[in-house]
């Protein structure tokens, strides 16, 4: 397969590749260094549009602008060039930040938060009305999450504990429920990063400090590997009018050195596998 490298902002922390449907460009970021960027695939223009403020993950809103989830459990919306404050803090994350976030299929938006010292992260769900709802605590890192087609299980991905979670899901309230492991890594794979849920219901997982994406099937049995020339592959994402392009984020552009020569590049790779459009968020639409 043709692995192409789209654009490369050495990002040290690339992170969050989300299709946007309506602009049909490709939007990511870098966290450690507070940037976000937009890549056109019609024209193949590229550019940086947004810095300074710490983004951990955002969505995109059903009338086109992003929800970004901030430093100390911020939430902002940046629309027309232009940002709004939702939310300004989160009681008890003000050393912290999100970290990956997802829309379901109601237009809310579960987001995590990082562990900082002895304490844990957590999981919060966000509805369209803006109350917050705490889910999950002690997570270690929280990460990559995805439902199946059918729209019945989330997955939810702790990268510090090597594992992927399964849940069972209710569409009408939001809830998770029956936890279990859908898949556990060995840290010779590196640390289970950004994912998602192609077409055919299967996971792609990248790989953290493991130079690849890994392709599980629906019961979680692994079956491919695809290799990058870089350590950290951060998280990925399908776009593109037939949703089958795969758009992956690397890290590391602070250490090529040691991290690979185009370490925090933006990728693509064509025909990897048909994604499935991204639910927008609705968050007081």
């Amino acid at each position: 397969m043709n692995l192409e490298l789209i654009a490369d902002y050495h990002c040290a922390c690339g992170e969050g590749p989300l299709w946007h449907p309506l602009e049909q460009k490709l939007y990511w970021l870098d966290i450690v260094n507070p940037r976000m960027f937009r890549y056109d695939p019609k024209t193949g223009a590229h550019e940086q549009f947004f810095g300074g403020e710490t983004v951990g993950g955002f969505t995109v809103q059903a009338d086109g602008g992003l929800l970004l989830f901030m430093a100390q459990g911020a939430i902002k919306i940046w629309k027309n060039g232009r940002l709004n404050t939702l939310r300004d803090h989160i009681a008890g994350e003000e050393d912290s930040r999100f970290n990956d976030v997802f829309t379901d299929t109601r237009g809310r938006v579960f987001c995590g938060t990082m562990p900082v010292g002895e304490r844990k992260g957590n999981l919060y769900r966000l509805d369209v009305d803006g109350s917050l709802h705490h889910l999950l605590s002690g997570i270690g890192c929280s990460n990559g999450m995805g439902l199946t087609p059918n729209r019945k299980h989330f997955y939810y991905t702790d990268s510090e504990a090597h594992e992927i979670y399964l849940f069972d899901y209710d569409a009408a309230t939001g809830n998770i429920s029956n936890q279990r492991i859908f898949v556990k890594h060995g840290k010779a794979d590196g640390l289970p990063d950004g994912m998602t849920v192609d077409a055919l219901g299967y996971v792609w997982s990248a790989h953290w400090d493991g130079n690849c994406l890994i392709q599980y099937s629906p019961r979680g049995e692994e079956i491919q590997r695809v290799k990058f020339p870089v350590k950290k592959v951060s998280s990925i994402t399908f776009g593109g009018a037939e949703y089958t392009d795969a758009y992956i984020t690397t890290a590391g552009g602070d250490q090529k050195e040691t991290d690979g020569a185009t370490a925090g590049a933006l990728y693509r790779i064509r025909g990897l596998a048909q994604g499935l459009p991204k639910f927008t968020s609705s968050v007081f639409l």
